[in-house]
Parts: structure tokens; C-alpha cells; sequence
């Protein structure tokens, strides 16, 4: 009986659920675990699933409005830690709050869980990260000890500023995982940014840009990779420099499995060339 009376609880607890998503990885994570119809506002960057476009938008990723959040009547607010001091803003007004952290790949794995309990949707998350683990297992091994860049942007030029992935974020761990180590050693907290000499200085095996508004700007392959090309590096003498345009490159919710994907193609490529 009381096990019976506490599923009903938890059942009335989520048809009453009113979310606002800050993020477009929070926002993703939480239509993957079955409780997008919940979200009843979130920001303009987040576009995925197709359903969240039609939600209503409380502002930017770094500028969320207060105010717009509020007239939303959120049961909850699940932000990033970028939101923090929005969240203890809210926290005063009566607004429950939470706050996630996803930089790092047990982060992303550690959020699924944490909001699949808030939304009991124990079991959605249980399959997610059960792909996203069978997805790191298919990507070790498959070439070893490379030094590999990536690149986030859509640099046409290696003379302005270049933005990579340094140690600070889910991507690094990801070419950890396959074997392989960050071409850039780097304690930055945010991104590292690099020029035309830092790159040659650090000689990367493989270099992939993460470029997925290329088609958006009008950009090809080819405008992306021959700056690359003609440096004195591995990755332009032997070309092996890739690109990935997908949106999902940049933003660590349950989507990583289809990134993951993408670079096991990209290290397969390597080594059958």
C-alpha cells in the first residue's frame, strides 16, 4: 500500500511539473528522459527536439530574464553554473532551483542521473547512459597516442585568434578515453586560444574542427581545411584534418552518443588511410 501511495505521489508530483531550462544541454537531457511536455519555458538557443522551438523563450543562455521567467510560474529551474547567482535570486522569491554541472564527462553522465531522479525518470536515464558508455567503449584503441586538436570554430584563417578545447571540458575526456591525449596541454579555466605559431608549436597528428554553423555562414571543406593544410604539421602533411558540422558538437546532453559516433568514423579513418 504505501509503495502503491508513493507512486501516485510521484506521479501527481510530475503532472504538476512546470520546468524552465537555461541551457540548450539541460533543455535536451530533459526531453530525452520523457518529460519535455513539462518544460514550459526555456532559452533561444534551445532548438532541439523540434517540439522545444515552440516553447517559450526567457532570453540568451547568459542573459536570461528574471522577469519572463517569473510570469512562467516554473515549478522549478534547472540551470547550468553560469546561472548561479539568477538561481539565488530565485531561490529568494520561492522558486525552486537546481543547478547542474556539465563540463566533464562524468559530469554530463552524474546530471543524467541527478534529473532523472528530480523527474523520476530513473529508467529513461539508466538506457542513456548505458549508450553513452557502450559509445566510449567503441571509440578505444582504435589508433593509440595520437596528438589530436580540436578546433571550435570556423576559422577561414589561422592568422586571428583560434579557439580549441583545452583540459577543462567533456571533449578532452572523450580523446582520453580513445587512447589517444589533447594535442594542447593547458590549466586554463576557460577555452584556450591560440595562434598560427602555437599551433605549429604543438604538432597535432589530427585536427578536427567543430563547425556547425559552416553551412549557415556559407562555408565549404575546403575553406575550413586548407588553412590547415598548409602548415608545417602532422595533421596537414598526412591530411588528416576533419570536420564536424553537426549542432550537437558543442553541447553535452544525451546527444554525445552521436558524437561519439562521429569521431569513432574520424579515428577509423586514420587508421585505414
Amino acid at each position: 500500500m504505501k509503495v502503491v501511495l508513493f507512486l501516485l505521489l510521484s506521479i501527481l508530483s510530475l503532472a504538476q511539473e512546470r520546468i524552465v531550462t537555461l541551457s540548450p544541454a539541460i533543455n535536451e537531457i530533459v526531453f530525452a528522459l520523457g518529460a519535455g511536455s513539462k518544460v514550459v519555458g526555456n532559452t533561444q538557443y534551445c532548438t532541439y527536439p523540434k517540439t522545444s522551438q515552440s516553447v517559450p523563450k526567457v532570453g540568451g543562455y547568459f542573459s536570461p530574464s528574471l522577469e519572463k521567467i517569473l510570469a512562467l510560474k516554473p515549478s522549478i529551474v534547472i540551470m547550468q553554473q553560469n546561472n548561479r547567482k539568477l538561481g539565488q535570486r530565485l531561490e529568494k522569491l520561492g522558486i525552486k532551483t537546481k543547478v547542474i554541472q556539465i563540463d566533464r564527462l562524468p559530469h554530463i553522465q552524474k546530471a543524467i542521473t541527478e534529473l532523472s531522479t528530480l523527474l523520476h525518470k530513473e529508467r529513461e536515464a539508466k538506457g542513456i547512459v548505458s549508450d553513452i558508455n557502450h559509445a566510449l567503449d567503441d571509440i578505444k584503441g582504435i589508433v593509440k597516442d595520437k596528438k589530436i586538436l580540436m578546433v571550435i570554430g570556423h576559422n577561414t584563417s589561422l592568422v586571428k585568434q583560434i579557439f580549441v578545447v583545452g583540459q577543462n571540458l567533456y571533449l578532452d575526456d572523450i580523446i582520453n578515453a580513445s587512447g589517444n591525449t589533447n594535442a594542447l596541454h593547458s590549466t586554463r579555466k576557460g577555452q584556450p586560444i591560440l595562434n598560427q605559431e602555437n599551433i605549429i608549436a604543438t604538432n597535432p597528428d589530427i585536427v578536427i574542427l567543430l563547425a556547425h554553423s559552416m553551412h549557415q555562414k556559407g562555408l565549404t571543406e575546403y575553406d575550413l581545411k586548407e588553412p590547415w593544410r598548409e602548415l608545417p604539421i602532422n595533421a596537414g602533411k598526412t591530411n588528416n584534418i576533419y570536420i564536424i558540422d553537426k549542432e550537437y558538437s558543442g553541447i553535452p546532453s544525451d546527444r554525445l552518443v552521436l558524437f561519439l559516433r562521429d569521431f569513432k568514423k574520424i579515428l577509423e579513418h586514420v587508421k585505414n588511410r
